[in-house]
């Protein structure tokens, strides 16, 4: 690889900064999909580019129950990053459940 994207902190946030669907794993999940998708445009990559993906969750019951979310978005552009799961107790906003770190190469 020849550039190196590190993307910590991406979250459902609307463009404000103000964390949304509280309680709903799953809405934000695909909102911090969609967070991390813009990141990577702006740096001229995509999905394809991302070799590792971490989560850090406040609920993993709730990530396991909306783990359709990820499976889609990952197999919609056909890619299988290595990733870890990791529970924590809370994220930087009250409630935000999830936060996704990505590294893509390029």
């Amino acid at each position: 690889a020849q550039r190196q994207l590190l993307c910590a902190g991406q979250t459902a946030v609307d463009g404000e900064g103000r964390a949304q669907h509280a309680g709903d794993m799953a809405a934000q999940l695909e909102l911090a999909f969609d967070n991390l998708e813009k990141v990577l445009a702006a740096a001229g990559m995509s999905m394809l580019n991302v070799a590792r993906l971490n989560y850090y969750v406040t609920d993993l019951p709730a990530f396991f129950a909306a783990s359709a979310v990820v499976s889609r978005r990952l197999q919609d552009v056909r890619t299988k990053p290595a990733g870890t799961l990791l529970g924590v107790v809370s994220l930087h906003q009250p409630g935000l459940m999830v936060e996704i770190e990505a590294t893509a190469l390029d």
